[in-house]
């Protein structure tokens, strides 16, 4: 966020001590990195699934969804250990010798890791002879699902261990690495499911495909980059006793982040399983499905665009440097909610455009639904920064409070709303449980403790959202009334003259006197 070098997060002992260029290069690596995996996110999620139909039933396709969404609940098995290992890597910066005791507590959690995979793998086996899960899930017709649920399950969990390093990574300024890594896997792990569907057409093999991958991520981190990134970790090796008394109080210690975490994912599905349930138009179902994929999409990205951010925030915050975190933290929650309202201001002009084009006029489109969604995503963009720094920052309790009650205000919103309002009753619970709760309290006492100077700071928050939605939104508008035509080239045309201008506007940025002057603008 600055155009000056600073030391990598973590060096403690000289120059030498760690390998990392600037802040702002560390950045700018991680948001890269991040960028690209939400784009292979979506490919695996959207992309793919044409190609899967060529070859397979849509009762086939429904089997590999099924899968796929249980080997990604398997991550709930880090219970918190990734981000209490986080906070703890992190505590150490201020010790005599970080590294040592880094590497000390690293060994004694790899093996908890271990134990997990061994405990928790035993039980799905198990768990998988007494309950098939073809029988479970209604897919007794397909012969190889067990199998590829126990594949898929086990595989994943047997990845589980790199979120230790992945998180090690973070504190020590190696975010964008783990990520480029896993990157890697999971574009080789597409190519593979492509093949494995082509050559065999079976959910085993495209199951085997896509954890294979993964294993071998995890295993190049662990035994191969980890110990020759941070040679240090070779010290602890087979010299740290665990104690099950000192592992019952990591799960301890890790459960109000697990908690906090989880309520993140129970309001990102949650909403569409309600709507389903109490509203009967189907089209309106579909509707709110379709909005609340654009509107979680761009959630996602403004959390993608903090994690570097929030490992920069916890170094900071660490070390006790008061005058860097407080800039790194205001020019942080500026940028996320300057591009999460940049982003708004784009889509909502050309809004009817994009939705008739992506659902081929099949159906209508709730303008009202949209507007209060994505104007929702962007006014709550600050809100996402104190988040990431909470969880960077040993908060458990914090959060674990300002999560629960967030889920308790939107489901008593939900019940209240949506039966009346249908869709546009739960896009409403979204987005006031999050003002009431996680920006009125949770962002406003993350802005109090860090921030000397934290209503003047709103205050530019606010005056900078305002003016960047209404100054994009006016000119997407002025742009669809003055361009002709319509379809696919009409829209292609829009969006192009729009970005130009914009790019236009914002090129004075690229001055490094201008930047240099608007950064310190900023009031921390």
């Amino acid at each position: 966020m600055t155009d000056t070098q600073v030391d990598a997060p973590g060096r403690t002992d000289g120059p030498k001590s760690e390998e990392g260029g600037g802040r702002l290069h560390r950045l700018i690596h991680g948001w890269s990195a991040n960028l690209v995996q939400m784009l292979l996110a979506l490919t695996q999620q959207l992309l793919l699934i044409p190609a899967f139909l060529h070859f397979w039933t849509s009762d086939m396709l429904a089997a590999w969804l099924a899968l796929f969404a249980a080997g990604s609940l398997v991550i709930i098995a880090d219970a918190g250990l990734q981000l209490r290992s986080i906070n703890r890597f992190l505590a150490f910066k201020s010790c005599v010798d970080c590294d040592g005791r880094t590497a000390s507590f690293y060994a004694r959690m790899m093996r908890i890791y271990l134990c997990i995979v061994v405990v928790l793998g035993a039980l799905l086996i198990i768990g998988t002879e007494l309950f098939p899960p073809a029988a479970v899930l209604g897919f007794r017709g397909l012969p190889t699902f067990d199998t590829a649920m126990l594949v898929i399950t086990v595989g994943t969990l047997l990845a589980l261990p790199a979120n230790l390093v992945s998180g090690l990574y973070r504190v020590r300024g190696k975010y964008g690495r783990a990520v480029w890594s896993q990157n890697v896997a999971l574009g080789l792990g597409q190519v593979g499911q492509l093949i494995a569907v082509a050559l065999f057409g079976s959910l085993l093999a495209v199951a085997i495909a896509y954890v294979s991958t993964q294993i071998l991520f995890a295993l190049f981190l662990i035994v191969y980059d980890a110990p020759r990134q941070l040679p240090f970790l070779r010290r602890a090796r087979g010299r740290s006793a665990v104690s099950w008394r000192w592992s019952a109080g990591q799960f301890g210690l890790g459960f109000p982040f697990s908690i906090a975490n989880l309520t993140e994912l129970v309001l990102a599905n949650a909403p569409m399983l309600l709507v389903s349930a109490m509203v009967t138009d189907r089209v309106a179902v579909a509707q709110w499905g379709l909005v609340r994929v654009i509107s979680s999409f761009l959630r996602g990205l403004c959390i993608l665009m903090t994690l570097p951010i929030g490992a920069e925030l916890g170094h900071d915050h660490a070390i006790g440097d008061k005058v860097r975190l407080r800039r790194l933290y205001a020019q942080g929650s500026l940028f996320v909610t300057a591009m999460a309202s940049l982003i708004v201001a784009g889509l909502l002009p050309f809004w009817s455009d994009f939705f008739a084009l992506w659902t081929h006029g099949s159906i209508p489109n709730d303008a009202t639904l949209a507007i209060t969604l994505l104007l929702g995503s962007a006014v709550v963009a600050p809100s996402l920064m104190a988040f990431v720094f909470a969880n960077h920052s040993n908060r458990g309790d914090l959060l674990v409070r300002t999560k629960g009650l967030q889920l308790i205000a939107f489901l008593i919103l939900s019940v209240l709303l949506i039966p009346r309002l249908g869709p546009l009753g739960a896009a409403i619970a979204i987005v006031a449980s999050d003002l009431l709760t996680q920006f009125g309290i949770l962002t406003l006492v993350i802005m109090s403790q860090t921030l000397a100077h934290p209503l003047r700071h709103m205050l530019v928050l606010i005056a900078s959202m305002v003016t960047i939605m209404l100054g994009g939104w006016g000119l997407g508008l002025a742009i669809h009334a003055l361009v002709p035509g319509a379809g696919m080239f009409r829209f292609l045309v829009e969006c192009t003259i729009w970005l130009v201008v914009v790019t236009l506007a914002a090129s004075p940025l690229l001055i490094a006197r201008v930047r240099r002057y608007v950064l310190a603008a900023v009031p921390n």
